[in-house]
C-alpha cells in the first residue's frame, strides 16, 4: 500500500512532504507571487525551486489578472494542457493569438510554442499540467522570440535555452500565502 504523505506546515501553507498520496486545499497550500507575474499555487509542483522528487506530472494552478503572463513564451519536449476554470486569457501558440475564456482546453504537444496571459476585467484561473519525462535534458526547454507574445511581454529578446538566461530580468515568483479572491468559490 502506498502510504500518505504527511503535510507541514511551512512559513506561508501547508507542503507535502515525503512520498505518497495527499489531499491538500489549495487556499491552504503555499503559493509564489509576483506583481505582473501571477500567483501559482506550489500543489505539486513548481518550476520555480520547489519540486517533490519522484513527480512525473508537474500540475501548477496559476491566477492571472489581465495582462500578466504566465510564462514567457517556450516550447519544450514534453506535452502540456490548460484548463481555464474560471475568467478569461489570451493564448499565444505558434505565433498566434487566440482568446480563451472558462472551460477552454489547450493541448500543446511536444515542441508546440506558446504562452498564456491574463485577459478581461478580473483574475483568470488557469490549470497548467505538463509531463517531466525530459527535465533536464540538454534542449528540452527552448525559449524562442515571437513578435506576439513580445506585445504582452512575454517573449525574450533573443533565443535561449537557459531558463536563467530568459528570466534574468523578470521578478521572480515568492512564496505567499493564498490571497482572498485568486480562486472562485
Amino acid at each position: 500500500m502506498i502510504p500518505e504523505a504527511r503535510l507541514k506546515t511551512g512559513e506561508h501553507g501547508l507542503e507535502p512532504e515525503g512520498t505518497g498520496w495527499y489531499v491538500l486545499n489549495m487556499r491552504d497550500a503555499e503559493w509564489r507571487h509576483a506583481e505582473g507575474r501571477g500567483a501559482v499555487c506550489v500543489i505539486s509542483d513548481d518550476f520555480e525551486g520547489w519540486r517533490r522528487d519522484g513527480d512525473q506530472l508537474g500540475v501548477n494552478p496559476f491566477v492571472l489578472m489581465p495582462g500578466e503572463p504566465m510564462a514567457l513564451y517556450h516550447r519544450e519536449a514534453d506535452q502540456e494542457a490548460f484548463l481555464v476554470v474560471s475568467g478569461e486569457a489570451v493564448l499565444i501558440v505558434e505565433g498566434e493569438e487566440r482568446a480563451l475564456r472558462r472551460w477552454d482546453f489547450v493541448h500543446c504537444p511536444p515542441g508546440t510554442g506558446h504562452v498564456i496571459v491574463g485577459a478581461g476585467s478580473g483574475p483568470c484561473l488557469v490549470v497548467a499540467v505538463g509531463s517531466r519525462a525530459h527535465d533536464g535534458e540538454p534542449g528540452a526547454l527552448v525559449f524562442p522570440v515571437d513578435d506576439a507574445a513580445g506585445r504582452h511581454g512575454a517573449s525574450v529578446d533573443a533565443e535561449t535555452t537557459n531558463g536563467g538566461v530568459a528570466y534574468a530580468n523578470v521578478a521572480p515568483r515568492k512564496p505567499a500565502a493564498y490571497r482572498e479572491g485568486w480562486i472562485p468559490d
